[in-house]
């Protein structure tokens, strides 16, 4: 645990304690007073209570749309089921900004809906509701899916044939199953949402703020940073409760029974009324998931003069994107490819650390039926590495400014100050896919290695590595997804000559002119292909298609 404890340390609570202490501490004494001053600003009362209404109303209309998706895919066996798997993961894996851009181009000003019937969104918080449902569709789908393809339909089937009815027999047997998975879900999608910073920077404009969007206009446009830091500790303590319920729910979920193999629960759809679900959640996910994406790609060849690749060639030029960049706007396609390796490579080194100790440190339940101190100390541990997940990344990446600027951590002007930014991310998905398949390995193949004179490492060369090969390449590619993605760390410390994508598509929005919102729209497509590229060839590495992610 030593290497990723230190690594979260230095890089994520040292960056973090810094921002709050500059902004709490005058002189040497905490000013504590500043709570009620922030907390009784009419503004920012406003900002919390949109945040925790937005999240709670995109919470509920994502469960509403997903969970029929959820039973189609783990029941119904379909031609075409394993590429829908592979779609309906994209926006997932998008960043923020893009799905802003794609909604922005459905319901914005001279969108689709504009167009063709003169209804415009981007005024209202249908657009935020709609992007986060978007966003998170997947997480329900696979989180509550997963664990519904692995209930034995059987048990239901009982339920019928002693009286109960179709309904009464799914609320009494299959809906208490479900249960920690759909609650699991919904603390997810309620966290990331929570938490959303792209999309309601780009949806929301000056009307609509959330706890995220406002530490990062009071940090970068007002340089208030008691306010921000206030505002920072907020959060936290709203993510930290958010985590431990979360976890609570995982390890019930986990003692969930599973009784069947998820293969052999999926059937054709039979009558009318399975048939019309398959088929209406077939049109949710082309309007909902497959529409934006088109008209996102359709709004970037749609040049002044018609349909060509006007937008796509000028990106190469830096004349041409009207002084937003110092360099061209496709040197940052490269610049989010290299700082994406480099953050893949960490995250996968602490991350890989980090599942491997979780693994090897599962102690046993104690004779008194009490949970261990160890026990409580991996726990803890595992929850350390989920906390970048909740935790403002405006907060990290102006704390990464004034933390690491002087010796022996001079990294301000670093070229690999992104690509630790985007590693702090990227090391939860590490951590979540490699931990289920390294407890999966059988402890007596390690040890009767070890018994025939292998060193530690030979032990893991020759024994672990074989058997989580897949799953380190599936970890790898989430962690570059999310890597290209990061947004509200890198768009502090991203060097003006240096932008990534999602830095550059939010500066070309945030311009006005055809041709700035041209390049923002092609950019987004770029960066669209590039992640679902990176997903379609995940969906082919794996092979228990049973978990989320």
């Amino acid at each position: 645990m030593a290497v990723p404890l230190a690594f979260f340390a230095v890089f994520f609570a040292y960056p973090v304690a810094m921002i709050v202490g500059r902004g709490l501490n005058d002189g040497g004494q905490w000013q504590l007073g500043r709570f009620g001053t922030v907390l009784s600003d009419p503004d920012v009362l406003h900002v919390l209570w949109f945040t925790v209404w937005q999240a709670a109303a995109s919470t509920a209309l994502t469960l509403l749309v997903a969970l029929p998706g959820a039973y189609v895919f783990a029941r119904f066996d379909f031609p075409g089921k394993q590429l829908l798997r592979a779609v309906v993961a994209v926006p997932f894996v998008l960043p923020t900004v893009v799905a802003g851009s794609a909604f922005l181009a459905l319901v914005g000003r001279g969108g689709l809906l504009d167009t063709l019937w003169g209804v415009r969104l981007d005024t209202s918080v249908w657009a935020i509701l709609l992007a986060h449902v978007f966003f998170n569709y997947a997480v329900v789908v696979r989180t509550v899916g997963g664990l519904w393809a692995q209930l034995d339909p059987r048990q239901e089937e009982a339920a019928r044939v002693l009286g109960a009815g179709r309904f009464a027999a799914w609320r009494t047997v299959t809906l208490p199953a479900l249960g920690p998975a759909v609650a699991a879900a919904a603390l997810m999608v309620f966290l990331f949402t929570f938490t959303s910073f792209g999309v309601v920077q780009i949806l929301g404009g000056p009307t609509f703020s959330t706890l995220e969007v406002e530490i990062y206009r009071q940090t970068a446009d007002f340089l208030d940073l008691p306010t921000a830091a206030v505002l920072t500790l907020i959060q936290f303590a709203a993510v930290l409760v958010l985590l431990v319920v979360h976890a609570w729910t995982v390890r019930r979920r986990e003692a969930t029974l599973r009784l069947v193999d998820a293969s052999r629960t999926a059937r054709r759809p039979r009558g009318r009324g399975q048939w019309a679900l398959l088929w209406g959640t077939l049109a949710v996910i082309a309007v909902l998931l497959v529409l934006p994406l088109a008209v996102l790609v359709e709004r970037s060849f749609a040049g002044p003069d018609g349909y060509g690749l006007t937008f796509y060639t000028t990106l190469s030029s830096a004349a041409a994107a009207d002084s937003t960049f110092a360099v061209a706007p496709l040197d940052a396609l490269w610049n989010s490819l290299a700082y994406g390796a480099a953050a893949t490579a960490i995250a996968l080194l602490i991350g890989g650390l980090a599942a491997a100790a979780l693994t090897r440190s599962r102690p046993e339940p104690g004779p008194s039926g009490r949970t261990p101190l160890v026990t409580r100390l991996v726990r803890g541990f595992d929850g350390l590495l989920m906390l970048p997940l909740g935790v403002s990344a405006v907060t990290v990446g102006f704390g990464f400014l004034i933390a690491l600027d002087r010796p022996p951590l001079d990294l301000r002007s670093s070229w690999w100050l992104v690509p630790l930014a985007q590693a702090l991310v990227g090391v939860p998905f590490v951590v979540r896919t490699m931990l289920p398949v390294l407890r999966a390995v059988d402890s007596r193949l390690r040890e009767a290695a070890a018994v025939l004179g292998a060193s530690p490492w030979r032990v893991w060369r020759e024994v672990d590595l074989p058997l989580v090969r897949r799953a380190l390449l599936i970890a790898a590619g989430f962690a570059f997804a999310v890597s290209l993605g990061e947004f509200g760390a890198t768009v502090f410390i991203a060097r003006p000559d240096q932008p990534t994508l999602p830095v550059a598509v939010a500066r070309l929005l945030g311009r006005a002119g055809e041709l700035n919102y041209g390049q923002a729209m092609a950019l987004s497509t770029l960066l669209m292909v590039v992640c679902a590229g990176a997903l379609l060839v995940l969906e082919r590495i794996r092979t228990d298609h049973s978990g989320e992610f």
